[in-house]
């Protein structure tokens, strides 16, 4: 299955409206997609789509090889869903809320004890079993929730402000988890507000504005086939521009005091083509490393590209 989603020509309305304005596009099947925007843009209407939560007006969405709209109970078997709002049962424990979880997604009895237990492990909340969420902070209530999504091992795993009221240990532990998840080939959409935190795990990045997708490409540069690289010299870059131009194999992206950006091909070899023939040109070369461009980056980016377009 190439496509762990694919949605074509997604219409929604709201009175007055329109969460959703003609939006395609898949997501391939493993890694982490960040799913970003300002308030409004239509994400949590997209995802309870997804989910099967809501009938869109017209379009077409497929999640995990089956079609939400034809076949949602089948759905909700190989998703796991964290709404923005969620609830749990106060009087049950966290065991008990595992255990209902687990067996709304058709979780063999022979199997549920199993999954409870590593469920909370996954969420380190092993030791609170006992407890009943009423009994549980913000944090950790928080935590049973996202156990509660993902205790089927679900293929694909849609999270709307998962990290909200975690603190920072538990926010880094988090994106420990869905890496770990990901690279056991689970796929997981991920909504939020806090960048810098999508930035720690997200392979792809979803971004949406106005109820419209932006851009749906994979992170890691902006240029594709590239290797985006920061080269910093012992003087002032300007005086070198010419000669940096000239030294082949390489693209400039950007220049700054002594430190300048660069595209190469996406190899070692070409990387350390590149570097000899800096050196070559007589430039005097102090540092030279790989630069990611981070999620904050490249979503900027992206949202500058489209004012000129949202202007006229």
């Amino acid at each position: 299955m190439p496509f762990a989603i694919e949605v074509s020509n997604l219409l929604f309305e709201y009175p007055g409206v329109r969460a959703l304005d003609d939006v395609s596009f898949t997501v391939a099947t493993g890694g982490v997609t960040a799913l970003v925007g300002p308030n409004g843009a239509g994400k949590t209407t997209l995802l309870r789509c997804l989910a099967g939560l809501e009938l869109p007006m017209h379009g077409r969405i497929q999640v995990a090889g089956v079609d939400v709209l034809e076949e949602p109970r089948t759905v909700h078997r190989r998703i796991g869903f964290l709404s923005d709002f969620y609830g749990l049962y106060d009087a049950l424990t966290v065991r008990q809320c595992f255990s209902h979880a687990a067996a709304s997604h058709g979780v063999k009895a022979s199997e549920l004890s199993k999954a409870i237990e590593r469920t909370g492990e996954r969420l380190g909340l092993a030791e609170l079993l006992g407890r009943r969420s009423s009994e549980l902070s913000r944090g950790q209530r928080q935590r049973v929730a996202i156990g509660q999504a993902l205790i089927h091992d679900p293929q694909v795993l849609m999270l709307d402000e998962p990290a909200s009221g975690l603190d920072p240990e538990a926010r880094h532990a988090l994106a420990q988890l869905f890496t770990r998840l990901s690279g056991e080939g689970m796929t997981l959409l991920v909504s939020s507000h806090i960048l810098a935190e999508l930035d720690e795990y997200s392979t792809h990045m979803l971004v949406m504005r106005s109820g419209r997708i932006l851009e749906a490409r994979a992170l890691g540069g902006a240029v594709p086939n590239a290797r985006r690289v920061r080269v910093e010299f012992a003087g002032e870059v300007a005086p070198l521009v010419d000669a940096l131009l000239s030294v082949p194999g390489i693209r400039v992206l950007e220049t700054s005091g002594r430190q300048a950006l660069i595209s190469v091909a996406d190899s070692d070899e070409a990387q350390g083509a590149v570097l000899r023939a800096l050196v070559g040109a007589g430039l005097a070369v102090t540092s030279f490393s790989p630069d990611r461009e981070n999620l904050h980056q490249s979503y900027l980016r992206t949202v500058a590209s489209d004012e000129p377009r949202a202007a006229a």
